[in-house]
């Protein structure tokens, strides 16, 4: 498991906290990349979502010339699907599964807790979420892709937002991501947004509708 060496930011709601929104951001960013991204949402307080935005290890990635980053894994091409880095998917994927464990410490069981996840972050969340043995609420796969199409997927319900114009993650990606979900007997609802590689406002809106309907 990769050492994690600064603590997740994490954002308490206004009430006693009864379900949790684990948050991985994407390749370069860290934990406080979504972290303004919380109060758009407007979540009810009396869902009381805490967030949990966790810090990705600082580590060479090929395929930027091995310029130290923060990442989830290494990427050896611009090519998502040539020769993933499994082993540091799942590594990430043990840290996020460990961030659940915790939560589950502190009173919040998985099925109250949703996995989330940007560009790099949606590949690990979908990794964990695909071999958990307690179900997750739901996963948000943003901007993302699978990197391997194995694990049960067995009512999982996933939000799967992505740009029509993303130059990182080519569309054609995401929607194969999509219909292996589906083939592994997720629950998948699906958006595309006139963006690129980013966030639009009204997937803002369709995640916060979302969520509350998770949680």
């Amino acid at each position: 498991m990769p050492v994690q060496t600064e603590a997740p930011v994490v954002i308490e709601p206004a009430r006693p906290a009864r379900a949790c929104v684990i948050w991985l951001h994407g390749l370069g960013a860290d934990g406080h990349d979504f972290e303004p991204l919380v109060p758009q949402l407007r979540l009810p307080d009396a869902l009381g979502v805490r967030f949990v935005l966790p810090h990705a290890p600082v580590r060479p990635v090929t395929v930027n010339g091995g310029q130290s980053m923060r990442a989830w894994y290494d990427i050896a091409s611009p090519d998502l699907g040539l020769a993933p880095d499994l082993d540091g998917i799942a590594r990430s994927a043990e840290y996020l599964r460990s961030l659940v464990a915790a939560q589950g410490d502190l009173g919040i069981p998985p099925e109250r807790i949703v996995l989330a996840g940007f560009s790099q972050g949606g590949v690990v969340a979908l990794h964990a979420a695909l071999h958990m043995r307690a179900r997750p609420a739901g996963v948000l796969a943003l901007s993302t892709y699978l990197a391997a199409a194995e694990g049960d997927a067995t009512g999982l319900r996933v939000f799967m937002g992505h740009g029509s114009a993303d130059p990182v993650v080519p569309i054609e990606q995401a929607r194969d991501a999509r219909e292996r979900l589906l083939a592994l007997g997720a629950e998948v609802e699906w958006h595309v947004y006139p963006m690129p590689h980013s966030v639009h406002p009204d997937e803002v809106a369709d995640i916060a509708r979302w969520l509350r309907a998770r949680l």
